[in-house]
């Protein structure tokens, strides 16, 4: 007798002991998932639950946070060190200068753009880098030709030409050219001498007190009313920017040339002022002791496209122009579009556009040099994504996540897929990129990727615009609840047991013939007092369906959860819990099916 034949299903085993974090694209790979939260890949190849955070305080109106040598940040118009309210330091609280900006240079912190400046060192040196004085009413300025250290000359002789019978020493201002000349007779040469430099005194009540000798500054309103054309040009050749040779507290010394001391009238002759400013900066940041800064726009008129820096240890300097090498430094660029951030990287100044870099090749001697190159910038409104791991600089470019190393940039977000993120705020720890992002539909997101395994996972929905790290933790102000959070929790109240999630990709777009996933077994580890669940969905029919719960039993202690699917062309697995877990393995059992 013949009997019919049945042919054995043919069965494939698959084991996925590796998992490879995120992957939001269509297609992902065997151990990538399509969605993530509240998990890290430290324990890789496993994945596992993040480190609980810690809470350390809940803010008012956070504007600014940094690390020197304890955490500084801002809340409403007080600055905070090492927990400590600041005395004496009040911030502006208007929102055209929030949020706050701080660079560190050696002990001093300095505050942007409210251009304010902590001593870290001395919490009783604090103040504004900018000064502004304006004569007091009433009262009058004195204008006098003096000696580099504010002396006064014998009075000198002024005419056409030179004095009779000179003796030693006398002095003249030679009248006879267009510009007037002060010379000195030398007996011994028997002859005059023209001098190199000449100074004037300016002497008002309290013009000087809050200038040091070297500081540029702006003076303006200087006048001068009688006949005397000469006179008149060599009291307006004085105002602009110059630089303060000497000092006192009711006087200053320039250079410059008068021939004869004239009092000016503030009531009558006009009103004289001396400010030292700081420059509009859409952008700072410090580099072999100076600051660095840019600004695209309008100023004073004119339109201004510059990268300048402050005068060498001198954050108040920005207009000290002497023709040494420590002087402040101002050059404009011919790149098109605003400037979008700045940083320094190893020991360059950078300054971004977001299609180009312009690296500053800082020199001793003062001659520095910018090179540009046309690179994938830094993305508008994405400046403080900025962080360095390992040794390379990873920012928000306006394509995704890129990690540059001085010369070149590439990106390293394929993984996050095709959505558009926007206003990036990026932090460094253990190796990994912190980085809160908002997408295209105003939801935020907090993603991290590990540089070493080059793996990406979602921590969750955090809403983060400051980051600030010393290498052993990381802290972030959540924008939505106000708090100063820890990462690792090694600083504030540690967060209860958290809920999450992992989904699969989905399964079964991979196989080129009709296999179907007959069953499958998670093997995972979960603390005491937690759980998981396992839901799968069917065909993309939008329907989670749960097949399974565990409880915990600790993490020394592992368990296999078998599962079986119900046949379909494809599914998704979603695993959700809470408390602290480890997934240790995903292994499944495909059968091939018919081709219809």
């Amino acid at each position: 007798m013949l009997y019919p034949t049945l042919n054995e299903t043919a069965v494939y085993n698959r084991v996925t002991d590796r998992f490879l974090g995120i992957n939001k694209n269509v297609i992902t790979s065997d151990g990538e998932f399509s969605f993530t939260e509240n998990v890290t890949m430290d324990s890789y190849p496993a994945l596992s639950s993040r480190e609980r955070r810690g809470m350390v305080t809940e803010l008012n109106s956070p504007s600014g946070l940094a690390m020197k040598d304890s955490l500084v940040y801002a809340d409403g118009a007080d600055l905070y060190y090492n927990g400590e309210r600041v005395e004496g330091i009040v911030l502006s609280t208007l929102s055209a200068n929030c949020p706050k900006k701080f660079v560190s240079m050696g002990a001093y912190l300095c505050i942007f753009p409210d251009n304010l400046y902590l001593n870290t060192a001395d919490m009783t040196d604090f103040g504004s880098m900018e000064m502004s004085w304006e004569i007091p009413a009433g009262q009058s300025v004195v204008y006098t030709l003096c000696k580099g250290d504010g002396t006064d000359y014998d009075t000198p002789t002024v005419s056409d030409d030179e004095p009779e019978s000179p003796e030693n020493g006398d002095l003249w201002i030679d009248t006879s050219g267009d510009v007037h000349v002060l010379k000195q007779y030398s007996k011994s040469m028997s002859m005059w001498t023209e001098m190199a430099t000449t100074y004037v005194k300016i002497e008002a009540p309290g013009i000087g007190q809050n200038v040091l000798k070297g500081d540029g500054v702006r003076l303006a309103g200087c006048a001068y009313t009688g006949s005397d054309e000469a006179l008149s040009e060599q009291i307006d050749s004085l105002n602009g920017t110059v630089i303060v040779r000497e000092r006192g507290d009711n006087y200053i010394v320039i250079t410059g040339i008068i021939d004869s001391v004239y009092t000016q009238n503030a009531e009558s002759d006009g009103e004289v002022s001396v400010n030292r400013k700081v420059p509009k900066m859409d952008f700072v940041t410090e580099c072999q002791n100076r600051l660095w800064g840019c600004y695209y726009g309008i100023e004073d008129g004119r339109t201004v496209n510059e990268i300048f820096c402050c005068k060498l240890g001198d954050f108040k300097n920005w207009e000290a122009y002497q023709g040494i090498s420590t002087d402040s430094y101002r050059a404009s660029c011919g790149s098109d579009g605003a400037w979008t951030g700045a940083v320094t990287y190893l020991g360059y100044p950078l300054f971004f556009k977001e299609n180009y870099v312009h690296k500053v090749y800082v020199s001793s001697s003062g001659a520095h040099q910018i090179a540009v190159s046309a690179i994938d910038g830094v993305q508008k409104g994405s400046d403080r994504s900025f962080a360095i791991v390992n040794d390379y600089l990873l920012y928000k470019s306006p394509t995704g996540i890129n990690i540059f190393d001085g010369t070149q940039a590439a990106s390293v977000s394929d993984k996050l897929g095709g959505d558009m993120y926007y206003n990036a705020a990026g932090g460094a720890l253990g190796g990994k990129y912190y980085v809160s992002m908002e997408n295209s539909d105003g939801e935020w997101n907090l993603f991290v990727y590990d540089l070493k395994k080059g793996l990406w996972v979602c921590e969750d929905s955090s809403h983060i615009m400051h980051f600030a790290g010393n290498g052993g933790e990381l802290y972030y102000i959540d924008e939505d609840s106000n708090r100063l959070i820890t990462v690792r929790g090694s600083e504030g109240e540690q967060e209860e047991d958290f809920c999450w999630t992992v989904e699969s990709g989905n399964i079964g777009y991979e196989y080129a013939e009709k296999k179907y996933l007959s069953r499958f077994k998670l093997r995972m580890s979960i603390g005491e007092e937690g759980y998981a669940e396992v839901w799968i969905q069917y065909d993309s029919n939008g329907i989670w369906e749960k097949r399974g719960v565990i409880k915990g039993r600790g993490l020394n202690r592992t368990f296999t959860l078998p599962v079986i699917p119900r046949r379909c062309d494809h599914l998704k697995i979603r695993l959700t819990g809470k408390g602290e877990f480890k997934l240790c393995s995903f292994s499944s059992v495909l059968e091939r099916g018919s081709d219809i």
